[in-house]
């Protein structure tokens, strides 16, 4: 709690909305005094943080979205001038990938100006069977969510848990023939992998072991990027 009660009592109520919410509902899951919970939902209503649905029970609003959207993604803010000194410090193409159920997307990235390299357009879709990116963006999942995905992929359990015992994936061939990949964590403010941090190129140049080489900066890089 903040400390503002009226802050405070608002945003428990808009907690116990987010599935739809009677007055009375509202009641018991915040424990607010009836009168209270009335009048704040009433304001939120107002506010349009909160709306009515069919049955009348509160549910959360169109402000809520807009506010959301017009905010600035503070990762993708930060990882840009991040992604260009990874770029720099390794010579290779840097990215930024972020998890949708069984695939990954390329949120944003910062390719070498020149020479062979590994390009992997913002917006891209790629699998979550194979890649150094993949692996990380599973290695701290629970297995529940892990299973499924291992008869397919290109990698294996015990991979996996290397991965979380050094910290960083590596990758070569595994996704396209020719391209080795290293990739760290990203972590929310809770510890959580909320998104991966790679560079890529052509195995020529990267080598067999790309981690031995790169690891360290890539690793560097997602630590920065923690805890936004």
């Amino acid at each position: 709690m903040s400390g503002v009660g009226v802050l405070d009592k608002a945003v428990v109520i808009l907690a116990a909305c987010v599935d739809g919410a009677s007055l009375a509902e509202l009641v018991e899951r915040t424990k607010l005094p009836r009168a209270t919970a009335h009048r704040l939902a009433q304001a939120l209503e107002i506010h349009r943080m909160l709306v009515r649905d069919t049955q009348g029970r509160w549910r959360p609003g169109p402000r809520l979205g807009e506010l959301a959207n017009a905010a600035p993604d503070v990762l993708l803010t930060a990882a840009e001038p991040l992604l260009a000194a990874l770029r720099d410090a390794t010579g290779e193409s840097a990215q930024l990938y972020l998890r949708r159920a069984d695939e990954r997307i390329c949120v944003a990235a910062a390719e070498r100006a020149s020479g062979l390299r590994d390009t992997v357009p913002v917006g891209s879709v790629l699998p979550m069977t194979a890649g150094s990116a993949a692996q990380i963006l599973l290695a701290w999942e629970p297995p529940e969510a892990v299973m499924p995905l291992l008869p397919r992929a290109k990698y294996t359990g015990r991979t996996l848990a290397e991965v979380r015992r050094r910290g960083w994936a590596q990758s070569v061939a595994e996704r396209e023939a020719g391209v080795a990949s290293v990739s760290a964590p990203i972590r929310d403010r809770t510890g959580r992998v909320i998104a991966a941090i790679s560079i890529s190129g052509p195995i020529e140049r990267l080598g067999r072991r790309p981690g031995e080489r790169h690891a360290m900066a890539v690793v560097r890089a997602g630590q920065r990027l923690s805890g936004l």
